[in-house]
């Protein structure tokens, strides 16, 4: 039996591809690239697919956490609870913002940082617990908010690899304070470029966030802080609006299609709740192969080829 190779990702637009097309012709043909009506509009309506009140588009995902705390006024002498098992820039985002990471170590079943770790971690200059809902995994959250709120500690939820995924019932991005998203390529939400977004239902917090991510511009030459360059870019926020509609049917085929091949047959992955199966499969394929290596079998790294991209 010839093993079928399945590519594991894809970057080409397919299903969306006239979509994609059309959302950048649009944009050329107005000439505005920068801060113009498609962030402004592709900002509602990531707030409505996010079940958020409002949703401000930044740079990328590192910029959308760094500029979260920094509006909470979190920075020098602050420390930031998180989880060692994520990017390198879900802490470097902390260290952005001037504060300190802290290290709280993970749930060995979920993968995502242990609420009991977390209260072991908290000092005196602790002010946040930023958790990472990884491989699109929400981390265990209604735990996490009863200890931010006995210790009076702001929740930041990186969701970079989460997109329209729920914890309790509730979108992520909702439990905390603020929540942060990438919309780098390979994300189930992905822009032909990098890409971020916050998200949160206070109003105060989101106005700040747009004037850091604009060189803290209250208005046009009027700097009121030191902010720093982020903003998404026109052609990237039609492009994420051309995308977004599709973003519900991939993510339930990701959901219901991923599946780890095994021999003859194929073997369903258990899912927790809303979990969208990333790279937690392709950590299960590398090891698949690295048994096979040692058997000297020539075992194929196999994925199903989902339009929206993946990778962290």
């Amino acid at each position: 039996m010839t093993a079928r190779t399945v590519p594991f990702a894809s970057l080409v637009p397919h299903e969306d591809a006239a979509a994609v097309r059309s959302a950048i012709e649009r944009v050329v043909a107005r000439g505005w690239y920068i801060l113009g009506p498609e962030v402004d509009a592709f900002e509602r309506e990531f707030a409505a697919a996010s079940g958020a009140a409002h949703a401000v588009a930044v740079g990328n995902g590192t910029d959308a956490i760094a500029l979260t705390l920094r509006a909470l006024g979190i920075g020098r002498g602050d420390e930031v609870i998180t989880t060692p098992l994520s990017a390198a820039f879900s802490a470097l985002a902390i260290m952005m913002a001037g504060a300190r990471p802290v290290f709280a170590d993970i749930d060995p079943v979920r993968l995502t940082i242990d609420p009991r770790r977390v209260e072991d971690m908290i000092g005196s200059r602790t002010r946040a617990i930023l958790p990472v809902h990884l491989y699109g995994q929400a981390a265990e959250m209604t735990a996490i908010a009863e200890i931010a709120a006995r210790h009076g500690l702001f929740v930041v939820e990186d969701c970079c690899q989460a997109h329209l995924s729920t914890a309790g019932g509730r979108s992520v991005g909702t439990i905390g304070v603020a929540g942060a998203f990438s919309f780098y390529p390979t994300k189930n939400l992905g822009a032909l470029g990098d890409g971020g977004a916050v998200v949160t239902n206070d109003r105060a917090l989101a106005e700040r966030v747009k004037r850091l991510r604009n060189g803290g511009q209250t208005d046009r030459y009027h700097h009121a802080e030191p902010g720093i360059n982020s903003r998404l870019d026109e052609v990237q926020a039609a492009i994420l609006r051309a995308r977004l509609p599709f973003l519900a049917q991939w993510t339930e085929r990701r959901r219901m299609d991923q599946m780890i091949p095994t021999g003859e047959t194929l073997e369903r992955v258990t899912r927790y709740e809303a979990h969208l199966q990333r790279q937690l499969l392709q950590t299960m394929h590398e090891l698949e192969a690295l048994q096979g290596r040692r058997k000297g079998e020539a075992t194929p790294l196999a994925r199903l080829d989902v339009s929206g991209g993946l990778g962290g």
